[in-house]
C-alpha cells in the first residue's frame, strides 16, 4: 500500500516537470532578450563592446537627434497606417467570409480551407512570390492590368513611395485573412441559434441583425482580433524585409519600427557594417512599452464596457 502511495505521489510530482523544457526555452528566447534589451539600452556601445553607463542617453538620442528622431516618427506613422489598413481590409473581409461560412453557404467547408490556406505558407515565401507578381516589367499584376485595358493602372508598386507600403499591407491582409476569419467564425458559432431565430421572427434581418445582435454578442472575438492585429502591425518586419529589405526603401516609405530597429541594432544607423546596439535596444524598449501599454489599455476599457 505504501509503495502504491509513493508511486502515485511520484507520478503526480513528475507531471509538474513536463512544462519545464518549454518554460526554459521561453525564458531563454523571450524573457532573457527583453531583460537584456533593458540593460543594454543604458550603456554606450562601441560596436559589440559595452562602454560606459549613460543612463537615458540612448533614449534622448532616439527622440532628439537627427536622423533618429525623424526616422522614428516616420516609422511609427507607418505602423499606425499598417494597423488601420489591416483593420479596414483584412478584418472586415475576414468577418464577411466568416459570416458566409457560418450561413452554411454551399461549399463552405472548402471555402474555409481555401481562405486559411495562405496562412500555412512561410512569410518569406509569401513575400518573395508577391514581389515577383508585383514586378513592374513582367509581374502578373501589371500584365493582367494591361491585358484588360487598364494600362494607366500598371505601375512599379514596390518602387513607388506612394504605393509601396500600401501594397505590402494589402499582401499582408491577404496572408492573414484566414486567421482572423477562424476567430470570427468561432465567435459566430458561440452565439445561441435560438437568439438569432428569435431576432429574425421579430423582423430583425440583414445588416440590422449583424449590427444589433451578432456583433455585440461576439465582442470577445472582436477584442481578440483587434489586439492581435495591433500587435502584429507594430511588430511588422518579416514581410517588409522579404519584399523591400531592411532599408525601408523606397526613400524610407516602408520603414516600420521593427525594420528601423533591425537596421540600427544590427546593420548600423545608415545600413552599413557598424552597429548601434545601445540605440537599437532603446528602440526595442520603446516598442515593447508601446505594444504592452496600448494592448493593456484596450483590453481594460473593452472589458469594462463588456461588463457594463
Amino acid at each position: 500500500m505504501n509503495n502504491l502511495a509513493k508511486s502515485s505521489g511520484w507520478k503526480k510530482g513528475a507531471v509538474h516537470l513536463f512544462p519545464v523544457p518549454a518554460l526554459a526555452v521561453y525564458i531563454l528566447f523571450v524573457i532573457y532578450p527583453i531583460v537584456a534589451a533593458f540593460g543594454y539600452s543604458f550603456y554606450d556601445w562601441k560596436g559589440l563592446v559595452r562602454g560606459d553607463f549613460i543612463g537615458l542617453g540612448n533614449f534622448v538620442s532616439l527622440f532628439t537627434k537627427e536622423p533618429f528622431n525623424h526616422l522614428f516618427w516616420n516609422a511609427f506613422g507607418h505602423n499606425v497606417y499598417y494597423f488601420f489598413i489591416e483593420m479596414a481590409v483584412q478584418n472586415v473581409l475576414a468577418f464577411v467570409l466568416a459570416y458566409l461560412v457560418y450561413s452554411k453557404l454551399k461549399g463552405s467547408g472548402f471555402l474555409k480551407m481555401a481562405y486559411f490556406l495562405p496562412r500555412l505558407l512561410s512569410v518569406i515565401v509569401v513575400g518573395f512570390l508577391w514581389k515577383l507578381m508585383l514586378n513592374p516589367n513582367n509581374g502578373v499584376v501589371n500584365v493582367l492590368l494591361k491585358k484588360i485595358g487598364l494600362v494607366s493602372w500598371a505601375k512599379p508598386w514596390l518602387g513607388d513611395p506612394a504605393t509601396a507600403l500600401t501594397s505590402i499591407t494589402l499582401v499582408n491582409s491577404w496572408f492573414g485573412i484566414g486567421f482572423s476569419m477562424l476567430i470570427f467564425l468561432a465567435g459566430l458559432q458561440s452565439i445561441s441559434t435560438e437568439i438569432i431565430e428569435a431576432a429574425r421572427l421579430d423582423g430583425v434581418k440583414g445588416l440590422r441583425l449583424i449590427r444589433s445582435i451578432i456583433l455585440p454578442m461576439m465582442s470577445q472575438s472582436l477584442i481578440i482580433v483587434t489586439v492581435f492585429t495591433f500587435i502584429h502591425a507594430f511588430e511588422a518586419f518579416e514581410l517588409i524585409y522579404a519584399m523591400e529589405g531592411s532599408q525601408g526603401e523606397p526613400f524610407n516609405s516602408t520603414d516600420t519600427l521593427a525594420v528601423f530597429f533591425y537596421r540600427i541594432a544590427f546593420g548600423g544607423s545608415s545600413g552599413g557594417d557598424s552597429v548601434a546596439l545601445g540605440l537599437g535596444s532603446a528602440l526595442a524598449v520603446v516598442l515593447f512599452f508601446i505594444i504592452a501599454t496600448i494592448s493593456a489599455l484596450f483590453l481594460y476599457f473593452t472589458r469594462n464596457q463588456s461588463a457594463d
